[in-house]
């Protein structure tokens, strides 16, 4: 069906259950950033593939909310779907509740399933409306009859992540949650989002493309955990060691009921951001509850020493895939067999020749020329064009390895950049070097580092859409809280053991885009009287552009660290490679005066 007749069948419910608005975000139960195909309701609807969004439908209007990232993209799978872009954050436009509350009328009635809708947005919505008259059913699932193939939950076993990666066993990660649990005079503990289930188990899935997780509930008393899950999931000998770490296995279903029966004058703490609105509305009026942020999520956060030699060990790999595909690339595309969709999938069998290897941490950003600009470009057959030497090719992409998860962007210009191309390259560059080098007290955040980042753009009346930094996760979620470097403030302090990207871009619409990415360690600095003092150790090994860089713009301290990164890159990626790669890489990383 097209998206048009999808619509049609949408609207046609919605009018004989009397139901004037119905909102469909991106999300799973659990909240995740990435979703199973299952739960891939907005774009079902919609069309639109990108990973972040919200599609609201009323009786003869439509609208998708989007972020910077999917700008182009949007506009481009929207096209004559009767369902009109929104670009969230834009000065003009209106959030969609307050779109909404612009064309019901006290008495209508707005509905959602609050089995996708995190308490917390639940929460807002319903205080909204109720000052505008409008009712609220947070319990309608209205795209069962309609999507007739919709794939099925995942069934997929899971497996151990041993302790010589994660560097703590499950036990111990539990008694540190309830210590926490009773600082909180939390009796008992709810986990939602899938990535903090698989890092307080020491367990790993694959029902999310990318995401070695599994689709599960967590709770966590001070004499008990029950673990909600398919049983078919668990194997025999996994199932022999939850039985001796005394965790109860129960139906993934079965957390409604459980929640709904727990002992009155019960303290259940949970997290309102990733626990859902039907989860909520199960919890008993007699059981104390208890909303803070996710205990996990900090714990996970801070990488330990056996993960954060997991991470370098890693990058060690991942440096010697990048190194074998970037020279590849530099022999292949002068031929003009070379393709974003080949290039990708070429970088796939590099990476894949690693140990420990167990798949990519996210779709490739593979894209030439005007798709770069593109901040989330994904190539497909579709749209798929060739390398030519003539412009810029951007390649984001990252591994999944048993002792890490990377995240790397590089953008090399595959022929001679013109005075302007290497301008725009300097500057994501001096961006970049800027960030990596800095030195900041105890208690400093992400929106006090971003800015660090784009000075040298604004300087020039430049800037980008995204933030500049993400967590990343161990063997997880490629994107990880609680830690990020953007232009909003969460709160969160950067802390010894944290890793995040560092990733400035600048992209011109319907000429390139440019975007330099490595990951950071936040390391002990040095000590004053003034405080505790942090600084970034780059972990990402990797040759930069050198011929998209004009030297004339770098200062000598930034020439400086350009120079003593690419020492380090030769030096650690060296003794892995050919003589051939070898004497390539040498080159990529001479000195620049």
């Amino acid at each position: 069906m097209t998206t048009n007749e999808k619509l049609f069948l949408l609207r046609n419910k919605m009018l004989s259950m009397g139901i004037d608005a119905y909102i469909i975000p991106s999300s799973d139960p659990h909240m995740s950033e990435y979703t199973a195909g299952h739960w891939k309701s907005r774009e079902y609807i919609s069309g639109f593939s990108g990973s972040a969004g919200t599609v609201v439908i009323l009786a003869d209007e439509a609208g998708l909310w989007t972020d910077s990232r999917y700008y182009l993209q949007a506009e481009n799978e929207l096209a004559e779907s009767g369902i009109t872009l929104f670009k969230a954050a834009e000065p003009d436009t209106p959030d969609y509740a307050d779109w909404i509350a612009e064309r019901l009328n006290p008495g209508s009635t707005l509905a959602f399933d609050g089995e996708v809708f995190s308490i917390e947005d639940a929460r807002k919505l319903s205080r909204k409306y109720k000052h505008y008259g409008i009712g609220i059913n947070p319990s309608l699932n209205l795209l069962d009859d309609i999507w007739i193939d919709r794939p099925p939950i995942p069934d997929n076993s899971i497996f151990v992540h041993d302790k010589k990666y994660a560097g703590a066993d499950r036990n111990e990660k539990i008694e540190d949650i309830r210590k926490k649990m009773r600082r909180q005079d939390a009796s008992h503990y709810l986990i939602t989002a899938l990535d903090e289930i698989a890092w307080t188990l020491n367990l790993r899935g694959s029902d999310v493309s990318y995401n070695p997780v599994f689709h599960a509930y967590l709770i966590i008393s001070l004499d008990g955990v029950y673990l909600f899950i398919d049983t078919f999931k668990i194997t025999t000998d996994i199932g022999k060691e939850l039985a001796r770490d005394d965790i109860s296995v129960h139906l993934y279903t079965d957390i409604f009921n459980w929640i709904n029966d727990m002992p009155h004058e019960s303290g259940l703490l949970y997290d309102p951001s990733t626990t859902n609105a039907k989860i909520s509305a199960q919890i008993p009026s007699e059981v104390i509850r208890i909303e803070k942020a996710s205990i996990v999520k900090d714990l996970k956060g801070v990488k330990n020493p056996t993960e954060q030699n997991g991470f370098k060990s890693a990058m060690l790999k991942d440096g010697v895939a990048m190194v074998k595909f970037l020279y590849w690339l530099q022999q292949n595309v002068p031929s003009g067999v070379v393709s974003e969709l080949s290039a990708a999938k070429q970088l796939k069998k590099f990476r894949a020749e690693n140990e420990n290897y167990k798949g990519e941490s996210f779709a490739p950003i593979s894209s030439f020329g005007a798709h770069g600009a593109i901040v989330h470009y994904n190539v497909s057959k579709q749209n798929d064009i060739p390398l030519t030497s003539d412009n810029f090719y951007l390649i984001d992409s990252g591994g999944q390895y048993l002792e890490g998860t990377t995240d790397i962007t590089r953008t090399i210009h595959l022929g001679r950049p013109s005075e302007k191309q290497r301008e725009d390259f300097t500057l994501v560059l001096k961006g970049h070097i800027a960030l990596a080098s800095t030195c900041f007290p105890e208690g400093t955040r992400g929106v006090h580092l971003d800015t660090l980042a784009r000075k040298p753009l604004w300087s020039k009346g430049l800037n980008y859409g995204h933030g500049t930094g993400h967590g990343v996760g161990c063997f997880l979620n490629v994107h990880e809280g609680p830690q990020d470097i953007r232009p909003r403030d969460n709160g969160v302090a950067l802390k010894i053991g944290m890793i995040t990207s560092n990733e400035p871009g600048l992209y011109r619409a319907g000429e390139y885009g440019i975007r330099i990415e490595n990951l950071l360690l936040v390391s002990e600095s040095h000590s004053t009287e003034f405080g505790d003092f942090f600084k970034f150790q780059t972990l990402t090994l990797c040759p930069i552009d050198l011929k998209a860089i004009e030297s004339s713009l770098l200062t000598y301290e930034e020439k400086k660290w350009l120079n003593n990164y690419h020492r380090s890159v030769f030096e650690k990626l060296s003794p892995l490679l050919s003589t051939e790669l070898k004497d390539w890489l040498k080159e990529q990383t001479k000195a620049i005066d």
